[in-house]
């Protein structure tokens, strides 16, 4: 479903896609990522993402006005894996709400493994 924003002129509909795409651009810049993972881990084997299909690594959820990002990464080895997660957060928090202009409910990181 796609998130819905209203204003005095209408009603502005953005697609998860779109949103799962600006997520998943924000979430590489940080550092310490290796890259996103693929949300389909099964077997414990973790699929890195080329940059072109980045949003197969983010799952959104819109309720309203309201969005629920869960991202699935892979870190670097040796970063310390809590300050990479909170820097991953509050910039994807950051960008969506000041893109789109919607409200990031909560951003949920699930971290798929460690790579050299």
């Amino acid at each position: 479903m796609p998130a819905k924003l209203s204003n005095k002129f209408g009603e502005i509909y953005i697609s998860d896609d779109v949103l799962a795409n600006i997520a998943g651009l924000a979430t590489i810049e940080c550092y310490g990522l290796v890259g996103m993972a693929s949300k389909n881990a099964k077997d414990g084997l973790v699929v890195l993402l080329r940059r072109d299909n980045l949003n197969k690594g983010v799952k959104i959820t819109t309720e309203g006005e309201d969005i629920i990002v869960d991202l699935f990464v892979i870190v670097k080895f040796g970063t310390k894996i809590s300050t990479v997660a909170d820097n991953i957060i509050s910039k994807v928090k950051y960008t969506l709400e000041n893109i789109t202009g919607l409200k990031v409910k909560r951003v949920n990181l699930n971290i798929q493994g460690v790579r050299v």
